[in-house]
């Protein structure tokens, strides 16, 4: 789905009911048990499954309802993850749709849209009522239609609100076969970025106006029509839109024609080409004023990128990336793009980065939108990954879809993985695999050592519990597994099997077990076997290595493999569990080439690694693959350390190593003051991407530290590592530096400069003050001059930021001074930017990042604590705005996450007892285990720290 930015069902019986059943058929025949593995391993619907079940007696009839609160307990018995309570049935298959003729006029000046649907259906059983999904609109009645032209009006229409249900009852049953469903209703143009939606932009005259549009992922397409909305109930669309003949109207496929309607001057009749047979989350329709630019990919497929009016030079970058991707995917799966055209188009309100609707991609205009002169190498960067990210799901989860949300993590995961090899063939400069490793592998180990973590596989009932799972365990852990996996079977038999999944499902659907079935059968090797555990089972683990010289003087390293919880509690027996780990070796004298593999598969093994040399070092897990912390004995690790200091190892096995180092101390595992010890090899360090990570691990206990009397002279420890670096790259561009090397120094200087460093923070008041007066800093370094000359700045400084966020049209440009607002310090300052950023100078959708930049500043405990009380004062209003989807999910844990006391703990605990967010428990608790690990940390480690940063 959804690309997410910096950042968040029916219960399928193949995934409920596996354990329970053989538990509780105990007593039933072979004959039943048999039916239930035909079924598990069958394609039907979840109501024809249960059918089954109750047929051969395995569950009584007043079982057919599943609860989410009984599969919660068959559930945990493996994980901990919290599940509903509410009761949801997937539609009944008695009567389904097979195309929709939609037609849909919006009404800007009341916010309104009339729509009319003809939907050809198959009834398969006979029934009198129709049970469909409706959100939001209104109909008072429905007319049949048989294959004979035969008409039948409702008799009743009963639109359950709470539950997103239209029932449609007829006066007597309806006909087994073809037949059509005419609707005529009307919707609301909402401002709540979800369903049939307007978007507020601004003209080149200056006049404010509306654009409409639409995000249906994942269950809002029943805000724009009444639907069969669920995934696997596929169907064709013709979509006709009404609008003023002036605007831009587009939808997932090419234009037919465009008629004036009768009787009026200036309306006119959009109708478009139908579509493919899909998902109703992929259906999109766009009115507004946009400019474009267009290219054909060299498969002769028109490809075009909308823009704001005047800005459609800010399209070329993207359109360039768009016209490589497009054939490296068709090449890579061995599938044409089915489509004869695709559109990508930024949008000025969208809660996400991107929607991959098919034909019709929808952007944030930050993730589409280039400008060659203000935008950075880093906004480059994030629209190559989110245009290969999009396109990758024009096949993966398109072509082929999910068969429930349960399988969402095989769309984004897979989608989360292979942006980066598309990336990485587009633009070999950007070293992308080791952003990878920063940005997508530890932030999902990060979130998965936390005992209210999920699998990457969540069984989910209703589809408001999808936002939930939009969170870096289905995105970044399920792109982690998958490039685990492509690793370990090799390039080639996983093209293959990919292939051959896409084309045996092709314009299906698919559950995860299909995928690992066509890789297993392409490698040879069991991935069914390695891979269901680590989508399955929440958490990893991190593997003791210690070695010894055996009689025959050859080198054994000893492994052993146990569940890595963040705060460094021993896991119980049952939540203590086994992977297949495929493991990695390599040496000094074997680097870059790897010495030895092996698969992990019990808890301990040994591994004769032969003669090696006495001044040899050991690595475990080459570039950062495998899914594992290493914790190496003090011997390994010290030789390990020198050569960080001569930089021999890829930077991802740099960044892996103080990744791992890191999480080791937060888990109590190693002392924090080893680790800043081991750190200070890194002040050779030259790679942009191993310095954001290491940088985010240092402010993360920075965060901590704020609740000791020592963070400034953490803050001098932090000043001190990366003076080095600084001093070598300076303020200005150095003849010949790669782009990467620009970024470096800004995020150098940028630390610098929030750590309190004198030098920078003087050099960058004067850059801005030169920046006012014309001479504009280069995009790269804007963050940092920003953020930096904030330090102790007085209220007439933020003022004129203020300003000049207000005056800019670049939204990058808005968001890259909205975000550096965060670093004031002073209390009037920071409740000053907090009510900025709720104001309506800030989009809706960009309001949430602006809170979450103030509090995560680490240089004042103030911009924590007035954050989580301002949030608490205007908690009406936010709840308000972003009562379901990834913002509130991401809000209600990031400004909770950093405290570590016991005291905020109980507040954080408490209020959210008090103002419960559905759609965020997770996400709360998981903020929630957050602050006692923190806790813990501080507790376990304040004293050494304060005497190794004393010394």
């Amino acid at each position: 789905m959804l690309k997410l930015l910096g950042s968040n069902k029916v219960l399928s019986f193949r995934n409920l009911l596996s354990k329970s059943v053989i538990q509780k058929t105990k007593n039933y025949s072979r004959s039943s048990i048999q039916s239930y593995k035909i079924l598990t391993n069958s394609r039907l619907g979840s109501i024809e499954r249960s059918q089954v079940l109750v047929r051969d007696n395995v569950f009584p009839k007043s079982n057919l309802i599943c609860k989410s609160l009984n599969f919660r307990n068959i559930y945990s018995e493996k994980n901990s993850s919290k599940m509903s309570t509410t009761e949801f049935v997937r539609l009944p298959k008695s009567v389904l749709p097979v195309n929709y003729a939609l037609e849909l006029e919006p009404d800007f000046k009341n916010f309104t849209f009339n729509g009319q649907v003809v939907i050809d259906v198959k009834v398969n059983s006979e029934t009198n009522t129709v049970l469909l999904n409706s959100a939001e609109l209104s109909f008072k009645e429905a007319v049949f239609e048989t294959s004979n032209g035969t008409k039948m009006t409702s008799s009743s229409v009963k639109l359950d609100d709470q539950n997103e249900l239209g029932t449609i009852t007829f006066p007597q049953a309806l006909p087994l076969g073809t037949g059509r469903l005419h609707i005529s209703y009307t919707g609301i143009l909402n401002d709540k970025l979800k369903g049939f939606y307007r978007s507020k932009y601004v003209h080149p005259s200056g006049e404010e106006r509306y654009a409409a549009t639409t995000q249906f992922e994942a269950a809002d397409a029943r805000r724009a029509l009444p639907c069969w909305d669920e995934p696997a109930l596929k169907a064709t669309f013709d979509v006709t839109i009404i609008a003023e003949e002036n605007k831009t109207v587009l939808s997932n496929m090419p234009l037919l024609d465009a008629n004036r309607v009768e009787g009026s001057q200036n309306l006119k009749r959009f109708r478009f080409d139908r579509t493919p047979i899909m998902s109703t989350y992929l259906l999109a329709f766009v009115v507004g004023e946009y400019d474009y630019i267009e290219d054909k990919d060299r498969n002769g497929v028109l490809i075009r990128v909308y823009t704001p009016l005047g800005k459609q030079e800010l399209g070329r970058f993207a359109l360039e990336v768009a016209v490589k991707t497009l054939p490296f995917y068709t090449d890579y799966f061995r599938i044409s793009y089915p489509l004869p055209k695709l559109d990508l188009i930024a949008i000025a309100d969208f809660a996400a980065g991107a929607m991959e609707n098919w034909g019709l991609v929808t952007y944030r205009e930050t993730a589409l939108l280039v400008d060659p002169k203000n935008s950075s190498l880093m906004s480059k960067q994030t629209v190559a990954i989110v245009v290969g990210h999009e396109l990758a799901h024009q096949w993966f989860g398109n072509i082929v879809t999910m068969e429930w949300w349960t399988h969402l993590w095989l769309n984004e995961g897979f989608a989360s993985w292979i942006e980066y090899l598309c990336v990485d063939h587009c633009l070999p400069e950007l070293d992308i695999w080791t952003h990878f490793v920063n940005s997508d592998y530890c932030r999902a180990l990060e979130l998965d050592s936390l005992k209210n973590s999920h699998p990457i596989e969540v069984p989910v009932g209703p589809p408001s519990e999808v936002d939930e799972i939009f969170d870096a365990i289905s995105y970044s852990k399920g792109a982690t597994a998958i490039r685990m996996l492509h690793s370990y079977i090799g390039d080639d038999a996983f093209r293959t099997g990919l292939h051959n999944y896409l084309e045996k499902f092709k314009y299906r659907n698919a559950v995860t077990e299909d995928l690992w079935e066509a890789l297993t059968e392409a490698s040879k090797k069991p991935v069914n076997e390695l891979m269901q555990l680590w989508t399955s089972q929440t958490g990893y683990p991190y593997i003791n290595i210690s070695h010894l010289v055996n009689s025959n003087g050859e080198t054994v390293l000893k492994l052993s493999q146990e569940r890595f919880f963040s705060n460094g509690a021993k896991p119980a027996e049952q939540e203590n569990f086994l992977w297949k780990v495929p493991i990695t070796i390599v040496t000094k004298s074997s680097y870059p080439n790897i010495h030895k593999e092996i698969v992990l598969e019990n808890r301990t093994d040994e591994v004769n690694l032969g003669v090696l040399a006495s001044d040899e070092w050991i690595k475990l897990n080459k570039n950062t693959i495998g899914i594992y912390r290493s914790n190496y004995s003090p011997e390994l690790l010290l030789k390990l350390s020198n050569v960080i200091r001569e930089q021999t190892l890829h930077p991802t096995d740099r960044l892996g190593l103080q990744s791992d180092v890191f999480a080791l101390s937060q888990a109590g595992l190693l002392s924090a003051a080893d680790v800043l010890k081991f750190l200070e090899g890194y002040s050779t360090e030259e790679n942009v991407t191993v310095w954001r990570d290491l940088i985010s691990n240092l402010m993360s206990l920075s965060h901590t530290l704020l609740n000791t009397d020592f963070q400034p002279q953490f803050q001098a420890f932090v000043v001190k590592l990366l003076k080095p670096i600084s001093k070598k790259l300076g303020w200005d561009p150095i003849p010949g530096e790669s782009g990467l090397q620009g970024m470096c120094r800004a995020t150098v200087l940028r630390t610098l400069g929030i750590n309190g460093d004198r030098e920078t923070i003087e050099e960058a008041k004067r850059r801005l003050e030169a920046h006012f007066n014309g001479k504009l800093v280069p995009a790269d370094l804007r963050s940092a001059v920003y953020s930096s000359a904030l330090y102790d700045s007085q209220e007439a400084l933020l003022d004129r930021l203020i300003d000049l966020h207000n005056r800019s049209d670049l939204q990058e440009e808005k968001m890259r001074i909205a975000t550096s607002l965060g670093s004031v310090r002073s209390e009037t300052l920071i409740k000053k930017v907090l009510n900025f950023a709720l104001s309506p100078s800030v989009r809706s959708q960009d309001s949430v990042t602006v809170i979450c930049a103030v509090c995560s500043n680490t240089s004042t405990k103030l911009s924590s604590d007035l954050t989580w009380q301002f949030v608490k004062e205007n908690w009406n209003t936010i709840y308000e705005r972003y009562s379901s989807g990834f913002l509130i999910t991401r809000l209600c844990k990031t400004v909770t996450e950093n405290f570590a006391t016991h005291k905020d703990y109980q507040d954080v605990d408490a209020f959210f007892k008090a103002h419960p967010v559905p759609a965020a428990q997770r996400s709360i608790q998981q903020g929630l285990e957050s602050i006692q690990v923190n806790q813990a940390w501080l507790e376990r480690d304040e004293q050494k720290l304060k005497n190794f940063l004393s010394a």
